[in-house]
């Protein structure tokens, strides 16, 4: 009998310990949960080139943005797709490129062309984020695609600051009334629709003594802040998608005195490439009409080096100004204690002119309208890799399948750019052979955006279109057709480590030949002053093969 007990009770313990096993099995199981999904603070930066410390250049003060790519990735070779507004966003947006969506200028709205297309926050929001925005992340406000992109509003509820509503921005009274009166003149000669094309603008730029938050950009700064906290509040175990888009350095240049107070003019210095390249494109400039509309501006001849001055000025103080406003947002992320969850990415939609190449303003397919900054910040990267610059090739198109992979998303099938996660773990690893972008004739277009309209050759811009139009009569002589150069000619940028190869073709028939080619070198001219295309037939042969192979025959090959 005892040895009955023994048996029993041998098989009893061990049937209890088995039993304990299996239970704290079942209790790991239980508390092991799945990772929480990257927040993703999107920095949208209009007109933004890369003036900016930590792209090296000397006079800019942007501490913020600096510190951002001294923990981060920055890309020296990140173009985008057109450099104006509306497409460039458009396309990013969707991860399509302008002519897939068929938005190539600023008045035709993405949603109307591409009703079913899922844009990069619409993706987050579809697995799982809440997504919402401030200031300018699409062209428009009224294109901000609310209910779609965006899961939410902003947290105006929360906001203790009152967003100013001064006519046309400006503080200064004075800048008020040139407004209007710029305005009421453009009325008086030309009619009262007139105003509806952007003729009757006011002063370029201001410097005031206000708080940051009297203009859009600082109160929309405190918006995003003040939206961080709402859907931590709200949603704490939630991911979220926050966009926070900044309109300057964008005209008007309007900044607060601080940020002026920052740069001493006289050691500004002025564009030293100031004329169109040798032997270029005469269609490939135009004579600055988004300048030339603001009050005070010459609408025509050349802009004198002591307003081209003042005019960096206040470029330079917008930049600095926008750093702040960054930082503040980062800072905000910290102190909410959700940086080490949140992918930030920061970004321009296109380039811009400071009197390079004689012209002021985006809206061209040389390396300074196409070339953005583009930094991102991961928690995860690697130490060896932070502060770390990449000369590998990317696109702003590019970023919607990047942030989704570093999400764990899958894709839609539309993308048209690759994800360059890869080069976050190895920045130097050969990657995409060329960059593409694209901008039609931007010589013959209304603020080197949209078709020409009757109207503008009936106003001040009307003797500076005619000069545009004698100067391409005399380089393409037979070839010459007002229709044609107005509306279907567009100027296709290839880029690649070496070169830049632009194509001027008809877009509507792309299997004809190209009008004319520009072929610059930038390992001997890298500020594009000559077009050596005459005299490199089997190069430029070369890359036109290249070229036409298309984005997706310059994809990077990625070793998985």
């Amino acid at each position: 009998m005892q040895v009955v007990n023994n048996s029993y009770c041998k098989h009893f313990f061990f049937f209890f310990i088995g039993l304990i096993v299996v239970g704290c099995q079942e209790n790991k199981k239980t508390v092991v949960t799945e990772k929480k999904k990257p927040n993703i603070l999107f920095l949208a930066i209009d007109d933004l080139r890369p003036e900016i410390g930590a792209y090296g250049s000397e006079i800019a003060i942007t501490p913020n943005i600096d510190k951002l790519a001294s923990d981060g990735l920055l890309f020296n070779k990140a173009y985008c797709q057109q450099p104006i507004c509306s497409p460039s966003r458009a396309s990013l947006m969707t991860g399509a490129r302008p002519e897939t969506i068929n938005v190539i200028e600023n008045w035709t709205y993405f949603r109307e062309a591409n009703p079913d297309i899922v844009t990069l926050p619409q993706h987050f929001i579809k697995n799982g984020y809440e997504a919402v925005h401030t200031g300018k992340i699409f062209h428009k406000d009224k294109w901000s695609d609310v209910g779609k992109s965006w899961s939410r509003e902003p947290a105006y509820d929360k906001m203790t600051i009152k967003k100013s509503n001064a006519p046309g921005g400006y503080a200064l009274k004075e800048n008020q009334e040139f407004s209007k009166k710029s305005t009421a003149d453009v009325i008086a000669k030309y009619g009262k629709n007139a105003p509806r094309n952007g003729l009757g603008k006011g002063p370029a730029y201001e410097k005031a003594d206000v708080p940051d938050s009297f203009y859009e950009d600082g109160y929309n700064a405190e918006l995003a802040i003040a939206t961080l906290k709402d859907m931590l509040q709200k949603n704490p175990d939630k991911p979220f998608f926050l966009g926070m888009g900044m309109k300057k350095p964008h005209l008007n240049w309007l900044a607060p005195e601080k940020y002026w107070d920052l740069y001493d003019p006289e050691k500004i210095q002025l564009a030293t490439e100031p004329d169109g390249p040798k032997d270029g494109a005469t269609m490939g400039l135009h004579p600055s009409f988004e300048l030339r509309a603001r009050y005070g501006i010459p609408k025509k001849g050349p802009i004198n080096n002591e307003m081209a001055r003042t005019l960096k000025h206040a470029y330079l103080a917008c930049v600095s100004y926008i750093d702040a406003q960054v930082g503040l947002m980062i800072n905000a992320l910290e102190e909410a204690g959700v940086r080490d969850n949140t992918i930030i990415i920061l970004w321009s939609d296109h380039g811009w002119h400071l009197g390079d190449m004689g012209i002021w303003g985006k809206a061209t397919n040389y390396e300074i309208a196409t070339r953005v900054p583009l930094i991102i910040w991961t928690p995860d990267m690697a130490k060896e890799v932070r502060g770390k610059k990449s000369d590998a090739l990317v696109e702003l198109v590019d970023m919607y399948p990047t942030l989704s992979e570093l999400a764990g998303l899958d894709l839609p099938k539309h993308i048209e750019g690759q994800s360059f996660k890869p080069l976050l773990t190895n920045p130097n690893q050969t990657w995409k052979t060329a960059a593409f972008s694209q901008f039609p004739n931007p010589a013959l277009r209304e603020w080197a955006a949209n078709p020409l309209s009757k109207g503008m050759r009936e106003t001040y811009f009307g003797p500076l279109i005619e000069e545009v139009e004698g100067k391409i009569k005399e380089q393409q002589k037979d070839k010459w057709d007002r229709e044609f150069f107005e509306n279907r000619l567009m100027g296709y940028a290839m880029r690649t480590q070496q070169y830049r190869f632009i194509v001027w073709k008809d877009y509507t028939q792309p299997e004809k030949e190209p009008l004319f080619i520009e072929l610059y070198d930038h390992n001997a001219d890298p500020t594009e002053t000559i077009n050596i295309a005459n005299d490199n037939p089997n190069l430029v042969s070369k890359l036109l093969l290249q070229f036409n192979k298309g984005w997706k025959g310059n994809m990077a090959t990625v070793i998985k």
